[in-house]
């Protein structure tokens, strides 16, 4: 008996022998299922961080450009400020030209509507000194104009 009790046991061990052999196996195996997926896993952020420098690359392409773009718009509208400002000066001096031939002109109504006045005031005074014995108003060949010298002296005070 003790041959089959001897026996026996070594048949435990062997079964249990087996069993690690079993579970070594499936331990080697589960390490290189962990291998291989951490190996995917690198891979797979490898690519993920390729793909995130890429699209980093391609925002400050993006941003570059935009920021040339800015760059032409804003020098195309300093130069259409300065154009219009250029215009505004320009225009500014017209104005100031225009407004002082205004005021000549105004100026110019003015005495000629004081000539007018004096020429009406002459006009009535002639046809009451025709009555009159005045020789520069009675003189026949005296002209409108004559009459406005003589008329008013404090306008000519040559004559």
């Amino acid at each position: 008996m003790a041959s089959s009790s001897g026996s026996g046991s070594s048949g435990s061990l062997s079964a249990a022998t087996a069993a690690i052999a079993a579970m070594a196996g499936t331990e080697e195996e589960l390490r290189a299922l962990m291998e291989q997926r951490r190996a995917k896993r690198m891979l797979s952020n490898r690519e993920s961080a390729r793909r995130s420098r890429m699209r980093k690359q391609r925002h400050l392409d993006e941003l570059t450009a935009q920021a040339a773009q800015l760059r032409r718009e804003n020098a195309h509208v300093a130069t259409a400020l300065g154009l219009t400002t250029q215009g505004l000066l320009a225009v500014d001096a017209e104005n100031a030209v225009l407004r002082t031939q205004a005021a000549e002109l105004a100026a110019r109504l003015h005495s000629l509507n004081d000539i007018l006045a004096c020429m009406n005031t002459n006009a009535a005074a002639t046809a009451a000194a025709t009555t009159t014995s005045d020789p520069f108003l009675a003189f026949e060949g005296a002209t409108a104009f004559d009459d406005l010298l003589r008329s008013c002296p404090e306008m000519f005070p040559l004559c």
